[in-house]
């Protein structure tokens, strides 16, 4: 009778006395249905989590889970949902660069043992990128410190303070507002010091400093030529008998109980041998200080601003500083005003404000006055160092005028 029910026979399964026939017919279809669903569900998995990998530019992934075959997914489908649980806390960030890939500076390499997953080029070029940021974006939008590809050098109350200002109005130009003096006084501090000194600046932008002692310290030329021989040089020159003046000046107003003018400018009066060794005198020889420099720069990595264009056409002279940097002349005559109570020009806006900016009160003081002799002395002294300093320039300043 067991027979003809359909169900098999108790001599299909010897010594169980047992119908399981029916049981092993549903064994081996549902194994078959539940082992293609892991599969499927461990495929849509790898493919999410590529996806998101590709999408998201930045993740990490361990190469087993990268190369996992369909046929394996049901076994590692625990840990992929272990990988995507922590790739919130696990993800480095990396800054895409054409051709290669480089880490975000502060952030640690990929652990042992994991690979990073980049996206293609193509995919970072359609990203939309504002053009007045184009090229300057950072991974964290703040940059970084660098050593100054171009320094202001000198020289003493030529006008470096009101070239710096007027400079630090270009978008790229960062700079820093102190004299740093390192490469004459702090030296020994070393370059990771002097680099910390440095604004953050982002990709594109020069960062400068100055200090107007270096065009005159014999150590110094060699000293930044070891930094780097690319770095562009800025020297603001102004009629050196104008700016000896001014020099004594500013010295004088620390000082009131120095000796005067006409004494500390000859070593005798009467014989009127000129004293070379007083500062104010020997930092207006600029051919001399510039022999030094040119035994380790080029001519042309060299500008010579002058001090009395920057005050009677400020935007034609920073117009010449941007075409040196390599920069687009964004500096112009708008940025300026003539202020009649200081004598010289200053900022409609400065750096980081809407106001206009002149220079403090420390700049533009009366000189004192000098006998008219003792400046003709002076002139005479200096004619043949300026005629040099023109030679070697290629540029006529003027001063013999």
């Amino acid at each position: 009778m067991r027979a003809q029910h359909g169900c098999g026979s108790s001599s299909d399964h010897p010594g169980t006395g047992m119908p399981f026939s029916r049981i092993r017919k549903l064994d081996a279809p549902s194994r078959g249905i539940f082992r293609r669903a892991a599969v499927m569900l461990g495929s849509l998995l790898a493919s999410l989590f590529l996806l998101h990998c590709l999408t998201d530019r930045c993740c990490t992934i361990t190469p087993a889970a990268a190369s996992a075959s369909p046929g394996q997914a049901s076994s590692s489908s625990g840990r992929l949902f272990e990988d995507l649980r922590s790739l919130r806390t696990k993800r480095l960030v990396y800054e895409w660069t054409p051709g290669s890939a480089r880490s975000s500076p502060g952030l640690a390499d990929p652990p042992a043992g994991e690979s990073l997953l980049l996206p293609p080029p193509d995919l970072v070029a359609s990203r939309k990128v504002s053009p007045r940021f184009a090229g300057k974006l950072s991974p964290l939008g703040e940059g970084s410190k660098k050593l100054p590809q171009a320094l202001i050098i000198g020289v003493k109350k030529g006008g470096t303070r009101a070239l710096l200002e007027f400079l630090r109005v270009h978008p790229d130009i960062r700079a820093v507002g102190a004299e740093p003096h390192f490469f004459d006084r702090n030296y020994e501090n070393g370059l990771e010091w002097y680099r910390e000194l440095m604004p953050k600046t982002l990709e594109g932008q020069i960062t400068m400093e100055k200090t107007p002692s270096y065009f005159v310290t014999r150590e110094v030329p060699a000293r930044i030529a070891a930094m780097s021989r690319d770095t562009k040089l800025i020297v603001v020159v102004r009629d050196p008998v104008t700016r000896a003046i001014s020099d004594y000046t500013q010295t004088l107003s620390k000082k009131p109980d120095i000796p005067s003018f006409e004494s500390l400018t000859f070593k005798n009066r009467t014989t009127g041998l000129i004293d070379t060794s007083w500062s104010a005198v020997q930092i207006g020889i600029y051919a001399k200080h510039l022999d030094n420099w040119l035994q380790y720069f080029p001519m042309g990595q060299i500008l010579f601003v002058s001090g009395e264009r920057l005050i009677s056409d400020p935007a034609g002279e920073l117009g010449r500083v941007q075409d040196f940097l390599g920069l687009k002349r964004i500096i112009t005559d708008k940025h300026f005003y003539f202020n009649q109570t200081k004598g010289f020009p200053c900022l409609k806006k400065a750096e980081g404000s809407s106001k206009p900016h002149c220079l403090g009160k420390t700049k533009g003081r009366t000189h004192p006055n000098i006998d008219p002799e003792v400046v003709q002395r002076l002139r005479d002294f200096y004619r043949p160092f300026n005629m040099k300093f023109y030679q070697m320039t290629g540029r006529f300043f003027g001063w013999e005028d």
